[in-house]
């Protein structure tokens, strides 16, 4: 898991929102863009090039 205080301050790069972990703990997903963002090798790739769209 990532740090809190890191969690603080991480945004979503296409809208600035908040950002949360998926249920895996294995990606944090944006509501507002319906996106997730991985996090690989505990490093969260906040590139919305390589975000994922969550499906309904």
């Amino acid at each position: 898991m990532l740090d809190q205080a890191l969690m603080e301050i991480l945004a979503c790069p296409k809208c600035k929102g908040e950002v949360h972990y998926n249920e895996e703990k294995n990606g944090l997903i944006c509501d507002a863009c319906q996106l997730q963002y991985p996090i690989r090798d505990e490093i969260p790739v906040m590139l919305i090039d390589e975000a994922s769209k969550l499906t309904a």
